[in-house]
Formats: structure tokens, C-alpha cells, sequence
């Protein structure tokens, strides 16, 4: 079977439309208990490419912080695609959620 990130069940969509709402949407995903929820959240992100790739390393950063500093589980599995003709998207799931849904 063939998987796609997109398939994934989504707790919480977030659209960024530039990297200074990166650290504010980190901030609360570590808030919501990143490794309690039952589902990824999803980052749709301009189709920018430099800009994306900067959105993608700054919540990547401020999230491992985040779940450093707060004593969680930092096992954090994600993927970036191509949304639709305006986005990228990128998908952050807990690896032991991601295995608990099957996947």
C-alpha cells in the first residue's frame, strides 16, 4: 500500500504566510502537547521555495526546543509536499502517534 502524508488524520491546521509566525505557531504546538494529540498538524506554507525551506527549518528548531525545555517526547517525524498550486504543506507527527494510527 502506497502512503501519502496527506492521508494522515490532521488535529490542527496552520497557515504561515512568513517565517516571523514560525516561532508563535512552535510555541503552540508544544502548548497543545505535541506527543498527547491524536493526529498531525498540518503547516501550509507559501509555495516560495526559499521562503518555505526557511519556514520548515525555523519550526523544526523551535520545536525540538520546545519540547526539550517542556520535558517531551522529541521523536518528531514530518514531510513537506506540494498542497495545491499555492502551498506547501508540511505534516508533524509523533512517531509513537504515527505508529499507534497504523501507519
Amino acid at each position: 500500500m502506497e502512503f501519502h502524508p496527506s492521508q494522515i488524520p490532521v488535529s490542527k491546521t496552520f497557515h504561515i504566510a512568513d517565517e516571523s509566525q514560525s516561532v508563535e505557531i512552535a510555541s503552540e504546538m508544544v502548548k497543545m502537547r505535541f506527543t498527547a494529540q491524536k493526529g498531525a498538524f498540518l503547516l501550509l506554507m507559501t509555495n516560495d521555495k526559499k521562503i518555505a525551506k526557511k519556514i520548515g527549518f525555523t519550526i523544526m528548531n523551535e520545536l525540538n526546543f520546545g519540547l526539550r525545555k517542556t520535558k517531551q517526547e522529541r521523536d518528531v517525524r514530518y514531510w513537506i509536499y506540494t498542497y495545491d498550486k499555492e502551498h506547501y504543506a508540511m505534516v508533524l507527527i509523533s512517531s509513537k502517534v504515527f505508529q499507534e494510527l497504523g501507519f
